[in-house]
């Protein structure tokens, strides 16, 4: 099967952000929602910036903006697996030290992200699954606000049109969220999160929580954010590879694009891809209908479908 990329690339500034809002199928009057959405949380990353915080406090920022926005499948709104609960993946990730935090299969905290940060402030390990995620949100002192408070009639609709095997545009991205940005400092980082895949089989788990699937960020580099196709981005490393291609001298696009033209290539597989370089030029490509983004900083801000 032949996939059309479509891609974008932009001039950036020393701080910059761009936020995605997932690959997918928005229906077309819903779109110009999504974008909207995704500059709201690239703005608030900008504004990090501007304030003088780090990169990584503004990934963290704006992605925490699409997980409390029902629009998107990442905290409040995402995805049902095939039992119609919620198990929620996120990571995040800063490019001076390689420092990283992740969990999956996380059940009732709206702030995954948030969690993924705390991780990577611990230290002590990278990657918390199930109870043990849980556990250890509780043990920074995150409060669970319980399931039905992240449930939404959209994520129920789209469950069931899942298990009777409609195909449509959604009302929503069905995807993962995810940012990248370079502050002022030259630090690059990148954070991602999102319910996984609708109708997904118990204690499945995509690339979003994965360092080098769904998230990477060196600063010799640049960083990056994946969505669409989980298990294709964790067969090819692609966060890491488009990373790794940016090293050899690619622009942020071309990284980009190249990376989602090799997983329709070599994986038959769609998906989408945000990435910032060292010098804080933007770029982005996706091979589905639609993915939302935004991008924001000294420079300007724009947004698009």
């Amino acid at each position: 099967m032949k996939h059309v990329i479509h891609h974008l690339g932009g001039r950036g500034g020393q701080r910059s952000i761009l936020v995605h809002g997932g690959a997918g199928n928005v229906a077309p009057e819903r779109r110009p929602l999504h974008a909207a959405g995704c500059l709201r949380a690239a703005r608030e990353g900008a504004r990090v910036l501007a304030e003088g915080g780090s990169a990584l406090d503004a990934v963290e920022r704006a992605v925490r903006v699409l997980e409390d926005d029902p629009l998107f499948n990442a905290g409040t709104g995402a995805c049902l697996n095939e039992e119609g609960h919620i198990e929620l993946d996120a990571s995040i990730m800063e490019g001076r030290g390689l420092r990283a935090g992740a969990v999956c299969a996380l059940a009732d905290f709206a702030e995954p992200i948030a969690i993924a940060r705390a991780a990577l402030e611990d230290g002590r390990h990278v990657l918390y699954a199930a109870h043990g995620a849980a556990r250890f949100a509780r043990m920074k002192g995150f409060t669970p606000v319980g399931e039905a408070a992240l449930i939404t009639e959209a994520a129920r609709e789209a469950l069931a049109a899942a298990q009777q095997g409609a195909g449509r545009a959604t009302s929503w991205a069905g995807s993962t969220v995810g940012a990248v940005a370079r502050d002022a400092s030259g630090l690059t980082a990148a954070a991602t999160s999102t319910g996984g895949t609708v109708n997904k089989r118990v204690g499945r788990v995509g690339d979003s929580p994965l360092i080098g699937a769904g998230t990477y960020a060196d600063d010799e580099a640049g960083a990056v954010s994946t969505t669409g196709h989980g298990e294709g981005m964790i067969r090819l490393a692609v966060a890491h590879s488009a990373a790794e291609r940016m090293r050899a001298g690619s622009s942020a696009v071309d990284a980009a694009r190249e990376i989602i033209a090799h997983l329709a290539e070599r994986l038959d597989m769609t998906g989408g891809v945000i990435a910032i370089d060292s010098d804080g030029r933007f770029g982005l490509a996706r091979s589905t209908a639609t993915m939302s983004w935004a991008a924001a900083g000294d420079w300007g801000e724009e947004s698009g479908v």
